[in-house]
């Protein structure tokens, strides 16, 4: 039962974060639904892992769950540092302001 638990709890996690990041107009609360959407994927491939070897670990979701979380980590570094810049520059986080002002 537990093992169905994980995928419901990912398959919550994965909506709450396509949701946020389909919806808002917060730069950082769609940056924060993307890392929630990443989180999701990860317990996912924890979560299949478990049901596909009874309760065992396997080595190839958690080299790729590590390896994700890595990724994730330079994300949440370059994606803040990006959005301190816009904000500092357009003192606005509004997607829908930030987009006109394409050229």
């Amino acid at each position: 039962m537990i093992e169905y638990s994980l995928l419901i709890t990912s398959a919550v996690l994965v909506g709450i974060g396509v949701y946020m990041a389909s919806t808002k107009k917060n730069l950082l609360k769609i940056f924060i639904g993307i890392e929630i959407l990443a989180t999701g994927v990860n317990l996912n491939f924890i979560g299949l892992a478990f049901i596909k070897y009874g309760g065992l670990s396997d080595a190839l979701a958690n080299s790729i769950v590590i390896t994700s979380i890595v990724i994730d980590g330079v994300l949440v570094g370059v994606g803040l540092a990006l959005t301190i810049l816009v904000y500092r520059r357009y003192n606005t986080l509004n997607v829908d302001i930030l987009r006109k002002l394409r050229w």
